[in-house]
C-alpha cells in the first residue's frame, strides 16, 4: 500500500472528499485520540493548570478535542484548507491557521507552553516539488518552533518514518536547531501497534528540575511509562478527567457565545438568566 505522502502533496491529498472521509471514520478518530493522549502525557504538563499548546497539523480538530477535554487552550495549523473547513464547521475551540510548516512559523518567542503533532512530520521529508528540499524545510520548521516555545517546554511528534535514514535526518536537524531529546518507541516488538514519538526539549528545564527522556511502553499490556494511556481512555469514556463544561449546559452555552463574539460574529444572542434553562415541553 502506498504511503499518502507519495501520492500527492497534503493540501491536495486531503481534498474535500478525503477530509470528510478521514474525519467521519470512527476507527481513525479512536486511534488519533489515543495517540493524542499519549503525546500530551509525554509533554509532562502540570495538571493543576491549563496550558497554551500548539497543534501542528491539526487537521479537522480531532486532536484539539482531546486538548479541550483536558482544559487546555490551543492554536492549530494545517496546510489543507478542506481539513480546516471541517474544523470551522465543527466550531472547534482553538484558533486555526492555514500554514505550510515547512516555510516556518511567525509566532512571538515563548508563545506556547508545548506543542504536539500527530502523523505530520513524515510529510516534511517528501520532496513533492522541485523547490521542496526536505532538510531545508525541516530546518526552517524546527528553528522557528524552537523560538515559539517557552524555554524548557516540550514538543512531541507522533510520526510514521519511512526508514532509519529519515529518522536520523529529522533528529539531526532538530538537534542543530537547539532541541535536545530523543525518540520514544511504544510497543517496539509489535508491527501493528508500534508507534514512534519524537520527544524534544526546548532549552534547559526550570530550576530544580531536569529533562529526562520518557521510556516507551514495552507491551500492549504494559503500564510502565509516563502514564497509563489505557486508563485515560477508559476514564474518558466514563466522562472523567475533563475540565470542559458539559455539552448544552449553561456554562457550555455561555462559553460558546463568548468564543463566537471573540471571533467577530455579530448575530450572537445576548446572555440572560434564562440561558441554558430547560424549556417545558409544549403540548
Amino acid at each position: 500500500m502506498s504511503r499518502p505522502e507519495h501520492i500527492a502533496p497534503p493540501e491536495l491529498f486531503y481534498g474535500e472528499t478525503e477530509a470528510k472521509k478521514y474525519t467521519r471514520n470512527t476507527r481513525i478518530a479512536a486511534i488519533q485520540a489515543e495517540m493524542t493522549m499519549r503525546a500530551v502525557e509525554l509533554l509532562s504538563l502540570d495538571d493543576r493548570m491549563p496550558h497554551y499548546l500548539l497543534d501542528i497539523g491539526c487537521g479537522s480538530g480531532l486532536s484539539g478535542e482531546i486538548l479541550d477535554e483536558d482544559g487546555h487552550m490551543w492554536a492549530g495549523m494545517d496546510i489543507a484548507p478542506s481539513m480546516l473547513d471541517i474544523a470551522i464547521e465543527k466550531d472547534v475551540e482553538g484558533d486555526l491557521l492555514l500554514q505550510d510548516i515547512g516555510q516556518g512559523m511567525g509566532f512571538r518567542p515563548g508563545t506556547f507552553d508545548g506543542a504536539i503533532s500527530i502523523s505530520v512530520l513524515q510529510w516534511l521529508c517528501n520532496a513533492d516539488r522541485t523547490e521542496n528540499r526536505p532538510r531545508y524545510r525541516l530546518q526552517r520548521f524546527f528553528s522557528t518552533l524552537f523560538m515559539a516555545l517557552q524555554r524548557g517546554a516540550r514538543a512531541v511528534f507522533q510520526f510514521y518514518p519511512e526508514n532509519d535514514a529519515q529518522v536520523e535526518m529529522i533528529m539531526g536537524v532538530s538537534m542543530k536547531c537547539g532541541f535536545t531529546g530523543g525518540l520514544v518507541v511504544d510497543y517496539p516488538n509489535s508491527k501493528k501497534a508500534r508507534k514512534f514519538y519524537l520527544c524534544l526539549f526546548a532549552g534547559q528545564a526550570a530550576a530544580g528540575e531536569r529533562h529526562e527522556l520518557p521510556k516507551g511502553l514495552e507491551s500492549e499490556d504494559s503500564i510502565s511509562g509516563v502514564a497509563y494511556t489505557q486508563t485515560r481512555i477508559q476514564d474518558r469514556a466514563r466522562g472523567r478527567q475533563s475540565r470542559k463544561p458539559m455539552k448544552n449546559s449553561a456554562d457550555w452555552i455561555l462559553h460558546k457565545k463568548e468564543l463566537a463574539r471573540k471571533r467577530g460574529k455579530e448575530d450572537v444572542p445576548l446572555d440572560s438568566k434564562y440561558t441554558g434553562r430547560r424549556r417545558k415541553p409544549r403540548f
